[in-house]
């Protein structure tokens, strides 16, 4: 390739990817102009969440939990966030605590609700892996999600947890609330939402112990939590 050639490749290359920004702003400046015209910008009132006042009701109430006790129900706040803090029980040797953060707004989004947990519990961590589970819901649909959580192991000087946690939402759940985000932008496009709820589960264990041996509770628990939350409060009326 000679010179010349070279030139007017670049060229070529560097006109194409002017179009293709010229074309981007083009379509942002479609979506934008009709709310700019109407005195509003799209992200200032997204659509609003239809179950959102069932979702905030969660922090007065807690979860009903099929096949547990709610032993005692509390609302400690957690780094300015007023959380519902549920102790449970299946039956005398097998309990767990189940922390719910519900969206309080339609412009909350989830951040570092896991940093602020940690900080609340003054835990050491370790043992993270990724868990995943199925949960499906008791409606008449019987409508199935996937969730993707994070399960470690975390202590302080009296006790030692099993930790399950994900950002529960409609149709599964993540610990990232990276996922949460674009999947709400893309439901903002069509006029829809996608509301959520951070759920934390501890498990007590022996001190320092092996957070497997208990992991067929936590996700026994996990499914419950996920699915009560579809058939109920993330649930349309």
């Amino acid at each position: 390739m000679n010179y010349l050639d070279s030139k007017l490749k670049t060229y070529n290359l560097k006109l194409s990817q002017v179009i293709l920004l010229l074309f981007l702003l083009v379509l942002i400046a479609l979506g934008a102009v009709p709310s700019y015209l109407k005195g509003r910008w799209a992200w200032e009132q997204p659509p609003p969440i239809p179950s959102l006042k069932q979702i905030q009701q969660l922090r007065k109430t807690g979860l009903t939990v099929p096949g547990w006790q709610t032993i005692s129900q509390q609302n400690p706040e957690v780094s300015g966030h007023k959380w519902s803090f549920q102790n449970l029980q299946r039956d005398p040797q097998t309990q767990a605590v189940l922390m719910l953060l519900p969206q309080n707004g339609p412009k909350e989004q989830p951040q570092v609700e896991w940093v602020d947990i940690k900080g609340f519990w003054r835990w050491k961590t370790d043992n993270y892996r990724s868990a995943q589970f199925t949960a499906t819901s008791t409606n008449n649909n019987s409508q199935t999600a996937k969730v993707e959580a994070q399960y470690f192991r975390g202590w302080n000087p009296t006790q030692t947890y099993a930790v399950l946690q994900w950002y529960a939402v409609p149709n599964g759940g993540s610990p990232d609330p990276g996922k949460w985000f674009w999947a709400d932008q893309m439901a903002q496009w069509q006029k829809r939402r996608v509301p959520w709820v951070a759920v934390n589960i501890q498990i007590p264990i022996e001190p320092l112990g092996d957070i497997e041996k208990v992991w067929p509770i936590a996700e026994s628990i996990g499914k419950t939590v996920q699915s009560t939350l579809m058939s109920g409060p993330f649930r349309k009326n």
